[in-house]
């Protein structure tokens, strides 16, 4: 996991649907589905299950939580956990991961504020499905914490 500021940035789509919105596969004669990169922001109590090699699956959502939020923009990833998380929780993380595409499309796309800070709405009782369209591993990418 790198810490600090680094790595990769992404544009993400106009809000609406993620018609148009980059991908990092495309669908082949081998029946590769074309995927997407999400990231998610989180706090210390996420990662702890999630920083485990091989994991593939989010957990389950908090009872006072809807939504499952990933973002489309690695930076905004980052400025949440490192701007936000960090300044309530003590520390934050990001994590990056692949999705099939299509499957994404079908979750409507929220704009947080500025063109670049988008997010999908996946309801908390659709996580299971949505779990079951990730490509590979979650991989947690970048980790910051409050200075001592």
């Amino acid at each position: 996991m790198a810490a600090g500021r680094g790595g990769s940035v992404r544009s993400g789509p106009p809000a609406g649907r993620l018609r148009g919105f980059r991908r990092s596969g495309a669908r082949s004669t081998t029946g590769r589905r074309a995927t997407t990169t999400p990231w998610r922001p989180t706090g210390p109590k996420e990662p702890e299950p999630l920083g485990q090699p091989g994991r593939r699956a989010w957990p389950p959502r908090l009872p006072e939580r809807p939504f499952f939020p990933p973002v489309l923009d690695g930076d905004y990833a980052i400025r949440t956990a490192r701007d936000w998380i960090v300044k309530h929780d003590g520390a934050g993380f990001v994590a990056r991961f692949e999705a099939e595409s299509e499957f994404l499309a079908r979750h409507p796309v929220q704009r947080a504020g500025g063109r670049t800070l988008l997010e999908l709405w996946v309801p908390a009782e659709e996580l299971d499905e949505f779990n079951a369209h990730i490509v590979g591993e979650i991989k947690f990418v970048h980790e910051f914490t409050a200075a001592p």
